[in-house]
């Protein structure tokens, strides 16, 4: 998976070239049948406060992908990064569905959580890759939804990506949650840890190939929820 992989709400991150990963990593999982079908063919589906985070501070990101060593520094977004980021999901998808539906989240208090929205910047601070968790739910229970993630077009295949999805998933561990879910490439985000979702009794609300749906816990001391997920009203689900 190119280091773009796209997200939805069944999604995770925009591989290398974010219109091939959108699938699962690529946007969010849509109610309408065209948008399932959609999912089904890419494999998978996809601060509020407006200040600057400081809870998870710039941290370089060393990554090694086709054999170049590259370095992100992984941070939380600010809000002089909102038009970076659109720009990134509008560049590495199809149409702006996925920068509409950051949108909308950040306007959601119950679905918002500025420390996990993530970009990966280059030395000088201009952010190439970004990963967003939102909380979702399954059978009622908290849990975070990873979607969108995406590269710009110059930048896939850098590690960028990955670097702001592993940044996002240690920032949620350190918060205290447990519970991730991702629609997704099945070859891609088993290395960040998820395996299929139904191995913990967790579905979609939406029929979607069994490995595609994923789930990860990042403890696996405590014990997550069982049932259907519920997604943010900006996935549309």
């Amino acid at each position: 998976m190119k280091d773009t992989d796209t997200t939805r709400p069944g999604a995770g991150e925009a591989p290398a070239d974010a219109t091939a990963r959108r699938g699962p990593g690529a946007a969010v999982p849509r109610p309408e049948s065209d948008r399932r079908d959609a999912h089904r063919q890419e494999s998978g589906a996809r601060r509020r406060d407006g200040g600057d985070h400081t809870a998870h501070p710039p941290h370089p990101d060393d990554t090694t992908e086709n054999g170049t060593m590259t370095t992100w520094n992984v941070r939380t977004e600010t809000t002089d990064d909102i038009p970076a980021i659109r720009d990134i999901l509008l560049a590495a998808f199809p149409t702006g569905a996925e920068a509409d539906i950051v949108d909308a989240l950040r306007a959601d208090p119950g679905a918002w959580i500025g420390d996990l929205s993530m970009v990966a910047a280059t030395p000088e601070g201009d952010p190439v890759g970004y990963a967003l968790l939102s909380r979702c739910r399954v059978d009622g229970a908290p849990a975070l939804a990873l979607a969108p993630c995406a590269v710009l077009p110059c930048a896939q295949r850098t590690g960028a990506g990955s670097a702001a999805i592993r940044a996002a998933l240690e920032a949620a561990r350190a918060r205290g949650e447990n519970l991730v879910l991702v629609l997704g490439h099945a070859d891609y985000y088993p290395r960040f840890g998820f395996v299929p979702a139904s191995r913990f009794g967790i579905r979609p609300p939406f029929d979607v190939p069994d490995e595609a749906m994923m789930a990860l816990a990042l403890d696996g001391d405590r014990a997550v929820p069982t049932g259907t997920i519920g997604y943010p009203a900006a996935f549309g689900v």
